[in-house]
């Protein structure tokens, strides 16, 4: 596989506090996407925030590995459903940190070594767990 890069523009005004950002994706795919600290950490009124992006990018990437894996099993899926539920929580001594990655997977039944293989071939899984996050994936 190539090497991959991908890049995001994010534009921030104002303290952290009272202030506001967007993010927009260089491929155009999504544009000034909008996101505060008071959105963040309460209600989202429509806005997003990164974890809701880091729980997007897990959760289409763990999607994509599951789709290769029963693939080269020889029954690719007719339909995956997948959520993810990134937790970002106050860690003493380190301040808010992501600690966990909650996946579930519903649509088409999906055997457990299945899972486990693509979960093992997913770098976003890779990478949270190299950070101490903790990785469950469950059936819906």
């Amino acid at each position: 596989m190539p090497r991959i890069e991908r890049e995001a523009h994010i534009v921030w005004e104002g303290n952290v506090a009272r202030g506001a950002g967007s993010i927009t994706a260089a491929t155009g795919a999504f544009s000034e996407l909008p996101y505060s600290l008071p959105t963040r950490v309460g209600a989202s009124e429509g806005k997003t925030s990164p974890e809701e992006l880091l729980a997007a990018a897990h959760g289409g990437c763990l999607t994509m590995s599951i789709a290769s894996e029963l693939t080269q099993a020889g029954t690719p899926p007719a339909r995956l459903e997948v959520t993810c539920r990134i937790v970002m929580d106050e860690v003493e001594g380190h301040g808010h940190q992501i600690v966990a990655s909650h996946v579930t997977i519903g649509g088409d039944e999906v055997p457990a070594e299945l899972v486990a293989k693509a979960d093992e071939s997913c770098p976003f899984s890779t990478l949270l767990r190299k950070a101490g996050v903790t990785v469950e994936i469950a059936r819906a």
